[in-house]
């Protein structure tokens, strides 16, 4: 089921589950997102920014892919997945014409939302580098974990955050 909501600027957005006739759309708008991570780490084969039709296609069939919406075109998109009580969120992405506007945030937000009832634990990672979105994280309430180092100048920054489950008094609980 779609849902419908307004984001920081007043803008109308739909969040609703993506279509394999969407996934074209989604990984033209990957490389364009990523394109700015490449520049950070001054690696243009990151993944997102290599990963082919194909590739997005199978992962279509192992995890949930969201595709937001505005005015009928899509404008931002995340994956994810869940196991072992934790939701995995992966790929946020965003059009850089549309940043700083607060659809990551109402992303998140919403994700989450729906996975609430279903999951304990929300987890992501991210580059040391990428300051924006080490932001974000942050400010959601997600906290590091664990790095991996993958070389000399890229390290993975694992973030999580528990769930909080309202009981029927109104505590919440961890």
């Amino acid at each position: 089921m779609p849902i419908v909501i307004y984001d920081m600027c007043g803008m109308m957005i739909k969040i609703e589950a993506a279509t394999e006739q969407d996934l074209d759309r989604i990984l033209q708008l990957q490389k364009k997102a990523f394109y700015d991570q490449a520049l950070i780490y001054n690696d243009f084969n990151l993944p997102p920014l290599i990963q082919t039709i194909e590739d997005l296609r199978e992962e279509f069939r192992l995890k949930a892919i969201y595709k937001v919406q505005q005015d009928g075109i899509i404008i931002a998109s995340i994956r994810c997945s869940v196991k072992d009580n934790t939701l995995y969120l992966e790929k946020l992405i965003v059009d850089p014409d549309f940043q700083n506007r607060g659809i990551g945030t109402t992303v998140m937000t919403e994700i989450e939302k729906r996975y609430s009832s279903a999951v304990n634990r929300y987890a992501l990672f991210t580059g040391h580098k990428s300051e924006r979105n080490l932001y974000l994280y942050h400010k959601l309430g997600y906290r590091e974990i664990r790095q991996e180092t993958i070389r000399d100048d890229l390290r993975l920054i694992y973030l999580e955050k528990a769930h909080a489950h309202r009981t029927a008094f109104g505590r919440i609980h961890d």
